[in-house]
């Protein structure tokens, strides 16, 4: 993604983005404009997952704008928004003047991070979590940032307690674990997939489900031979409910129509779920209903 093999492609990008983060900026400002004056709004979250941290705290209140991938709870939408969290602009981003921004780790690009981190003002950066501990300490940074331990504490103990629950409830004879195959992008027709090590991976083993695809980490493309190979029972998406989702596997007769997908398990009994994108690879305070809807989407039965 680094687009820095040819000078000429570079000169073009750097001025797209400077482009789009002046526009930015000026969205940004004109709804900040449109919206009454709140004293004691000082915080920019930067992801999905640290914005619902801000708001299960009682900190809501706190919020002066929001990256695009904060999306719930829903009250948040009328935030000003400085952009997808991993193509930011600094002009964007200061043109709220928070004094504090929260910020998920992987944010970018970091030429744009380094910039941000230079203005004056404070700039916590929430670490990744795959599992309950993980969890734990990317609430206990948020509260910390915004001082209030005490309430971190509480939030923490309440959502380890309920995901222990719903692991133990989706747990089952390994004999009878369906194979889930986590699709990101069918893009030109290839199929973008899970491996291991992602939020997917995780959350697959959590509700109870096997990981179909385990040769790599991470996220990639995948012949068509593999996905045959990997015979996932299920194939999981993201929901894409109001966006053209062409690139997120298009209607249940294109995805299952797919020369990868037809000869598949999860292709001859038309199964397929869809989960919100946040709720599903957030993990954040709702991770423990993420893992009983998947369960009880791939099992039929409720936690």
């Amino acid at each position: 993604m680094s687009g820095r093999k040819h000078s000429g492609f570079a000169a073009v990008s750097a001025l797209c983005i400077s482009m789009v983060g002046a526009f930015v900026a000026f969205t940004v400002s004109a709804q900040q404009a449109a919206q009454t004056h709140n004293p004691h709004a000082d915080v920019l979250s930067l992801g999905g997952s640290v914005t619902e941290i801000v708001v299960a705290l009682g900190q809501a209140h706190r919020l002066k704008a929001r990256d695009a991938t904060s999306t719930y709870p829903p009250e948040v939408a009328d935030l000003p928004d400085v952009g997808y969290v991993r193509a930011l602009s600094p002009e964007g981003v200061l043109s709220v003047e928070p004094s504090l921004i929260l910020s998920e780790e992987g944010a970018g690009p970091p030429e744009a991070i380094d910039v941000i981190r230079a203005a004056d003002l404070d700039f916590v950066e929430v670490p990744d979590a795959l599992t309950a501990p993980g969890i734990v300490t990317k609430i206990r940074t948020v509260g910390d940032a915004l001082g209030v331990p005490d309430r971190a504490d509480t939030l923490s103990a309440e959502v380890e307690t309920a995901l222990a629950d719903a692991i133990a409830d989706a747990e089952r004879p390994e004999a009878e674990k369906k194979r889930v195959l986590f699709v990101l992008s069918t893009q030109g027709g290839k199929i973008n997939a899970s491996g291991t090590g992602t939020a997917a991976d995780a959350l697959i083993r959590m509700a109870g489900g096997v990981n179909a695809v385990t040769e790599y980490d991470g996220y990639k493309q995948i012949t068509d031979e593999a996905v045959g190979l990997a015979a996932p029972d299920v194939i999981l998406m993201m929901d894409r409910a109001g966006v053209d989702d062409t690139d997120h596997g298009g209607a249940d007769n294109e995805l299952f129509g797919m020369p990868a997908i037809r000869m598949t398990p999860a292709a001859q009994t038309q199964s397929v779920i869809r989960m919100d994108g946040l709720l599903m690879l957030g993990f954040g305070p709702r991770t423990a209903d993420a893992v009983r809807i998947l369960n009880a989407a791939l099992y039929g039965q409720e936690g």
